[in-house]
């Protein structure tokens, strides 16, 4: 795997008000942080305002790069702070926050996408993201569309015209866990002069930086890894400051969807941590994944950290220090089985979502359109999604051990 690179510059003494000098998860730390001037507190307080006082000529809030802040929907303190944090952890040079993370994809597209233009996306996406581009974008502004298997390059390739604007994917797709060849993918976008979005919620720094080989944004549901408790929601888009710009002009000021000052506040909290936790849901979704493998009760099993995994050499070499915190798997049997093991299960709780400090367990038969690109098993027998929490490895496996023995005894 690739290693993550500090970017100090040489012989500089680090310096948490310079990013230059300090490597991503010192940054991790310290970044957009803004000490209380009136009462000596470290942390940033939360600005729970709406408005902010005007400059004594309020025409000027209308000029390019007007630095103040008007109006918490369109740009707040708390906000700003998370910004700061998250577009230089990303390599980018900008970034807005919304509300969720579909509010931040959402804003992306209707930013980047005109009537008559041509997306190409993977066929295996988040299924809310799936309805954007299979239902309202078509038929509401008239966005053409292609689902494609974004791990056959040439099928990319067949795919574009010359109308194509936009390559969407995610590094790790949701849920069948396939990963994206970013440079690749880029490559492809750019020699048809159209742009390529990562969402990297799966796959956040120091994991993974899509920037950084290639893509134009990346996108991220901070409900998820960032946030990293449960208990706040927000998205995030980071690029090229013009365009980035163009979101908040246009989607977050005419269409909503800002975050709230105390969610920014959360997750700017949360992301203090993300390197740490981070290594360690790596470190036990690599042994839960091993562990059910092995196990001859389970029909399949895919996480990029294991050798049989499509695209484990693509992981390799796009990843830092893991394969990421998600393993999905198939357990063969009847829907009563698969029923019976989730609900038995006493460590793991049975809820969606993920990134979150306890593990979480999904299951889930899809409809056979959705279901379509997924492995044959997973078409069978339904997916079942893990999402890794801290736990410790052992309590995890014994946990899952149990609940197997419950649904369908002993291994053999």
């Amino acid at each position: 795997m690739t290693t993550d690179e500090s970017t100090r510059k040489p012989f500089t003494r680090p310096d948490k008000h310079d990013y230059d000098s300090l490597t991503g998860n010192t940054w991790s730390v310290h970044g957009g942080n803004q000490a209380d001037e009136t009462t000596g507190a470290i942390r940033t307080p939360i600005i729970m305002a709406n408005s902010y006082r005007l400059p004594t000529d309020p025409t000027t809030i209308d000029d390019p790069g007007f630095e103040g802040l008007v109006y918490t929907r369109e740009h707040g303190a708390n906000q700003r702070g998370l910004e700061e944090k998250l577009a230089k952890l990303e390599h980018g040079e900008a970034a807005a926050v919304f509300g969720t993370g579909m509010a931040a994809l959402h804003a992306a597209f209707f930013t980047l996408l005109n009537p008559g233009d041509h997306a190409i996306v993977s066929n295996v996406v988040y299924m809310r993201v799936a309805g954007l581009f299979d239902n309202l974008f078509p038929a509401k502004l008239g966005i053409e569309v292609d689902f494609v298997d974004i791990t056959d390059l040439e099928a990319v390739r067949t795919a574009v015209r010359p109308t194509t604007c936009l390559v969407h994917t995610e590094v790790i797709a949701n849920p069948d866990l396939r990963v994206a060849d970013v440079p690749a993918l880029a490559q492809i976008a750019h020699d048809a002069g159209a742009l390529l979005t990562i969402d990297s919620t799966f796959t956040p720094p120091p994991l993974m930086r899509p920037l950084d080989h290639g893509a134009d944004l990346v996108m991220h549901s901070l409900t998820k890894y960032y946030n990293g408790h449960g208990d706040a929601m927000g998205g995030v888009v980071i690029g090229d400051r013009a365009l980035v710009e163009e979101m908040r002009t246009g989607a977050m000021f005419h269409v909503g969807g800002a975050i709230s000052p105390f969610n920014a506040w959360l997750i700017m909290r949360g992301s203090t941590t993300l390197p740490l936790r981070l290594q360690r849901q790596c470190e036990n979704a690599q042994a839960v994944a091993e562990f059910l493998d092995a196990d001859p009760r389970v029909a399949h099993v895919a996480y990029p950290g294991l050798a049989g995994h499509g695209q484990h050499a693509a992981a390799a070499t796009q990843f830092t220090g893991g394969f990421g915190g998600i393993v999905s798997f198939a357990l063969a049997g009847t829907h009563e089985n698969r029923l019976r093991f989730v609900n038995d299960l006493r460590v793991i709780t049975s809820a969606v979502s993920l990134g979150h400090d306890e593990t979480l367990v999904a299951y889930e038969q899809y409809p056979d359109g959705p279901s379509a690109a997924f492995a044959p098993v997973f078409q069978e027998h339904g997916l079942i999604r893990l999402a890794i929490g801290l736990e410790s490895r052992e309590d995890l496996i014994a946990d899952l051990d149990a609940s197997l023995t419950t649904a369908y005894g002993p291994a053999r």
